[in-house]
């Protein structure tokens, strides 16, 4: 039998929910990934600076690759080309690679202390994938800005004195005497956040892919 326009239409946008837009948890996955190994990270590095350097290096191109993959939904509800959007991505983490690579080749990284480089090294990540958020995939924004707040916490001690009017409007007694525990709550709110901005462009996706399933 034949089905009317609007059944079809129907049973289109519900094949499309069920394989294309896959689990919400996979696509989540990613974002998990992320903020926990941030959060080892970093505390880690509270307890041992220097011994983290190599991890945060190798952590960089793992940012890279997770904003490259996550960020082809976008690409795709701005009608923007895959390759056009996968030279954007490559180019961004290709310059701020290159970046590091020339800091070590031509002495900078030799003229720097361990716990400055480390600190050149945690406000490049967190400024890239600030700007990678901005410009391709508005998840890293949140994520970019919590590296940026880490990386304020632990470069100073007397930096975790802007933990105290944070605490203050959160109800949050003797918040700079937790910077740990703060710098958790931050990634939680970074992590929702982004969750929604992710929800939100699965319901685009949705949308675009069942408007053209009818045009």
């Amino acid at each position: 039998m034949f089905k009317s326009k609007d059944a079809a239409s129907t049973e289109t946008a519900k094949k499309t929910k069920s394989t294309d837009q896959g689990s919400l948890m996979m696509a989540l996955l990613p974002s998990v990934i992320l903020y926990v190994a941030a959060i080892v990270l970093i505390a880690l590095t509270r307890d041992d600076a220097t011994g983290t350097i190599p991890y945060w290096e190798t952590f960089v191109p793992v940012v890279a690759f997770i904003s490259l993959l996550s960020g082809f939904g976008q690409a795709y509800v701005r009608d923007q080309s895959y390759l056009f959007y996968t030279l954007k991505q490559v180019l961004h983490w290709g310059i701020v690679i290159g970046l590091l690579w020339l800091l070590h080749t031509h002495g900078v990284r030799a003229a720097l202390d361990d716990q400055k480089y480390l600190l050149v090294l945690l406000y490049l990540l967190g400024l890239a994938t600030l700007l990678a958020g901005l410009h391709m995939d508005w998840k890293f924004v949140f994520f970019g800005a919590f590296l940026a707040f880490c990386t304020y916490i632990i470069a100073a001690p007397e930096n975790v004195a802007i933990l105290a009017p944070i605490g203050e409007t959160f109800g949050i007694a003797n918040a700079q005497d937790k910077p740990m525990a703060m710098m958790i709550g931050t990634a939680v709110a970074a992590f929702l956040a982004s969750t929604l901005v992710l929800i939100g462009m699965r319901g685009a996706i949705l949308s675009k892919r069942v408007s053209e399933a009818r045009a």
